[in-house]
């Protein structure tokens, strides 16, 4: 048996919404039990769907992204959201592969032409991001090798390979930039060995260490 959460949402605390939510929940209840679903928790809440930090709604989606469930049960779309919101959501359910029904379709969410195109551009534009952020990557360690860099020798790796640092040592910051790599390049070079640290942060460690040397 599956697990499910139910999310059910109105927009307002009018008492005609209240009866709305009860409405929602006892059909989205018949319909886990119709599919067999397990239901781990449902989540009612009275916010804009144009908004997406929604408490309830992020409290679903934590749920969802821990692996705690792979079903979403909801009314329809729009109790997903409106607008730009609704398109982030379903954009982030798709990429947890979570699996959405609806009362309305009695079965797996079909969407609109229109959402459906959205999501699409969507979701290629990310791919892209993400191959423009690898070439970033690629290109600052080319850079830093090109100027003699070599980490396989100038950088000591603990812990299990492919964790994310939070810190990355000044002496390679250092290092990097009396190569003449700029800060994006450095940047780039340690986010390709593992260290989860942007341009600004390179920049300000660096501007520390120098004010340091100054006093």
């Amino acid at each position: 048996m599956g697990a499910a959460v139910i999310y059910c949402r109105v927009s307002t605390e009018k008492a005609e919404q209240e009866s709305s939510l009860r409405r929602q929940l006892a059909e989205l209840v018949q319909l886990a039990e119709k599919r067999q679903l397990n239901v781990i928790e449902h989540i009612t809440e009275t916010a804009s769907g144009y908004e997406v930090d929604r408490e309830g709604m992020l409290a679903v989606l934590d749920l969802l992204q821990e692996g705690k469930a792979d079903t979403l049960l909801i009314q329809d779309d729009t109790r997903l959201g409106r607008g730009n919101a609704k398109i982030a959501l379903l954009h982030q359910l798709r990429k947890l592969k979570v699996t959405v029904l609806s009362i309305r379709d009695q079965g797996e969410l079909s969407l609109s032409e229109a959402d459906e195109m959205v999501l699409e551009i969507v979701a290629i534009v990310e791919e892209y991001q993400r191959k423009l952020q690898n070439s970033k990557i690629k290109r600052g360690m080319k850079a830093a090798v090109r100027n003699g860099y070599q980490p396989e020798h100038n950088l000591k790796r603990t812990g299990e390979g492919g964790r994310h640092k939070k810190e990355a040592p000044i002496e390679e910051i250092i290092r990097l930039r009396k190569l003449e790599l700029t800060f994006h390049d450095i940047a780039a070079t340690l986010r390709g060995l593992g260290y989860d640290i942007s341009k600004a942060t390179v920049h300000r460690r660096y501007q520390d260490y120098v004010r340091e040397r100054q006093e």
